[in-house]
């Protein structure tokens, strides 16, 4: 009997495991196909489009808690994944000033920007960056949207997203999949985080808001095995910065700078002069969002006026499944893009969002990138 009981605990345990098997078959088709992707991105020259930079927002260190992650971990983090910035929030503290205390100025080729967390009497929670830059963290759950000061929203944040896979389900795809794919092992859980967005647009109506993507970064997930000096002599990281950085970008655009500073991309931030790419899919730099008239160009964030010959133009480093929305209802939905122009008859707010039909079909949709919006009064 006994002998018949553990035969039959091994022959479900076996079986349980079918469905992770299937989840790492469905990352090795993942993989082959952001192979693809990356290669058909490095055949196609980039356009010269202004100057643009890539950078991770909302980065955390040691100080403040919450993480044991070193400024040189960061440091090499930015550098490994190529990075222009990374923009600093660290978690406040009674005794001292943590955003004067962390990364900020150029460190190995990266422009490092110094902020904080906060965290009101209510639960709301702001990045709060020099030039008196406030950004709604986590809009699923933030409650004062008439705040003066506001200049955008975290639409995105790796945390909110990854905190909703059942426990089980993630520690039996770590043990299957994370060897061979730690950073695509993301692209199983990540979701177009739809309730941020409806906010956003909704808050888009009274007033102007930058959309960011928020990395949350804090190298805290995994276990490990240190000696007295802290040194890990065993263990799994399972968010170490380099992977992290890797997940969700800002793309920022600059006109006039050369030589990135902190108030230019700060100005330009505020200004909603970005997008967010989803990396981890292929390099979304060179999108580009304008409206045109005979006379004059803008691109997201700014105001152009309703005129007989206003057009929108989209642009995407590869062929591209495009939605165009308009006061957060989608006006067009095409697949096969790689320039579209639509001409614009009404007044709105027009934003877009860029998906890859070749992950479409392996994860289902997934945003590749997500624009700032264009305002036309």
């Amino acid at each position: 009997m006994r002998k018949k009981i553990l035969i039959t605990v091994v022959a479900l345990l076996l079986l349980a495991q079918i469905p992770f098997a299937c989840r790492r078959y469905k990352l090795r088709k993942l993989d082959a196909a952001v192979q693809q992707i990356n290669s058909e991105l490095a055949r196609i020259p980039k356009p010269v489009y202004r100057y643009e930079y890539k950078g991770v927002v909302h980065v955390h260190s040691f100080l403040g808690g919450h993480s044991s992650g070193t400024f040189s971990e960061i440091i090499d983090a930015a550098k490994a994944n190529q990075l222009d910035f990374v923009i600093m929030t660290e978690h406040t503290e009674k005794d001292f000033d943590t955003a004067a205390m962390t990364l900020q100025g150029m460190r190995g080729g990266v422009l490092f920007v110094n902020g904080n967390e906060t965290s009101a009497e209510n639960g709301d929670r702001l990045l709060k960056l020099p030039q008196d830059v406030s950004i709604v963290a986590y809009p699923e759950e933030f409650k004062n949207w008439e705040m003066p000061g506001l200049n955008g929203v975290e639409v995105y944040n790796v945390y909110s997203n990854t905190r909703r896979a059942n426990p089980l389900v993630a520690f039996f795809d770590v043990l299957w999949s994370h060897r061979a794919y730690p950073d695509l092992l993301f692209g199983l859980y990540f979701e177009r985080p739809n309730e941020s967005l409806n906010k956003w647009d909704h808050a888009l109506t009274r007033t102007k808001l930058t959309a960011i993507g928020g990395n949350d970064a804090h190298s805290n997930i995994g276990i490990s095995l240190r000696d007295s000096s802290g040194k890990t002599l065993a263990g799994i990281q399972l968010d170490p910065y380099k992977t992290s950085f890797r997940l969700v970008r800002l793309h920022v655009i600059t006109n006039d700078a050369k030589v990135l500073l902190p108030e230019h991309l700060l100005d330009a931030i505020k200004a909603g002069h970005c997008f967010i790419g989803f990396d981890l899919f292929g390099d979304t730099s060179g999108f580009k969002f304008e409206a045109q008239t005979r006379t004059e160009t803008r691109i997201q964030g700014d105001e152009i006026s309703l005129q007989k010959d206003t057009r929108l133009r989209i642009q995407t480093p590869i062929a591209s499944r495009v939605l165009l929305f308009k006061d957060g209802s989608v006006m067009l939905n095409e697949s096969g893009v790689t320039t579209k122009e639509i001409t614009v008859t009404e007044r709105g707010v027009y934003r877009v969002e860029v998906y890859l039909p070749g992950i479409e079909r392996i994860i289902g949709e997934k945003p590749w990138i997500i624009s700032n919006p264009i305002y036309v009064r």
